[in-house]
């Protein structure tokens, strides 16, 4: 792991005694309180005891959902501080805060292997903007910090970026390090044929991943609300889906890529479409399913 990140991994620091600020993806899928699907939060637990078997004192932070920088409760990370105290059979409390008084309170009275979770880092509407001044704010509660959030690093928020420039050492936990191993054979080494999923509503986020897959793949899989913007590329009506205009050339250059050497690069070839989304999410919606080629104008493609 170490030669792939070319940084330090969780076992090349010595967390004893130290507050140690991890950043997890704890973004869990809820009905209500109840969570419906805890595989993020299982996928944490080995940094987690390993920091606090080696006598780290575990501070964990994360984002869920969107509450666009304001505090919700319904987007508090209550039930997530619940389910990992019945994961790892001792209590983990959840501050009040992410950087106030309550933070700090809990922080400061850790113990040797003790962990506590921090609320919300969106309920701040400094963290989506990697804002320097919140950034130290919240290095300063760590004495090191451990990032083991696979499915948000590639963001650059306060809590993945703007953190890392204060607390030292800064290294991988296990669940990036176990996800870079895989990448880096099927990327170096890939058993043939090699087929690659992508997904998610923001081609922006995944230019360059789409251009070097390109020279690596032999088939590409484009799905989600980026999908579509392909579909426009092609010359489709795609009505009120999903679209980001300044993309679409890109979207061209990537298909002519494609045929260029010879990667399949497919599209969805049918899409479920409603008239809008309902309100609330969980309401009954009317859907039709119509061919890629065939979306009304009036409706909108879902994935």
């Amino acid at each position: 792991m170490n030669r792939m990140l070319n940084k330090k991994s969780i076992r090349d620091i010595s967390p004893k005694g130290k507050r140690v600020l991890v950043r997890c993806d704890f973004n869990v899928p809820l009905d209500g309180s109840t969570i419906t699907d805890d595989k993020r939060i299982t996928e944490a637990l080995p940094t987690v005891r390993y920091l606090m078997e080696q006598g780290g004192r575990v501070i964990l932070c994360s984002h869920l959902g969107r509450p666009k920088g304001q505090v919700n409760p319904k987007y508090s990370l209550a039930p997530v501080a619940a389910r990992l105290s019945e994961l790892l059979g001792c209590e983990v409390p959840l501050s009040a805060d992410i950087i106030g008084e309550d933070a700090h309170r809990l922080a400061d009275s850790l113990k040797d292997g003790q962990v506590m979770l921090l609320e919300n880092v969106r309920f701040d509407p400094r963290e989506e903007k990697n804002d320097p001044d919140f950034a130290k704010e919240l290095a300063s509660l760590a004495d090191c910090y451990v990032d083991d959030a696979f499915g948000s690093c590639h963001r650059a928020p306060c809590s993945t970026e703007g953190v890392t420039k204060y607390p030292s050492p800064c290294a991988a936990g296990y669940l990036i390090g176990k996800e870079l191993a895989v990448m880096g054979k099927a990327l170096e080494n890939a058993d043939r044929p090699f087929v690659a999923v992508l997904g998610g509503a923001k081609i922006e986020d995944k230019l360059n991943v789409i251009n070097n897959l390109l020279e690596k793949v032999d088939t590409l899989i484009i799905g989600g609300g980026m999908a579509f913007t392909f579909l426009k590329a092609k010359g489709y009506e795609i009505g009120k889906s999903l679209l980001d205009e300044t993309k679409i050339d890109y979207c061209k250059d990537m298909m002519a890529k494609a045929a260029e050497k010879g990667v399949q690069l497919l599209l969805p070839v049918d899409t479920v479409c409603i008239k809008d989304f309902p309100n609330p999410i969980d309401a009954p919606v009317d859907t039709v399913t119509v061919d890629a080629d065939a979306i009304p104008a009036d409706m909108e493609g879902c994935d």
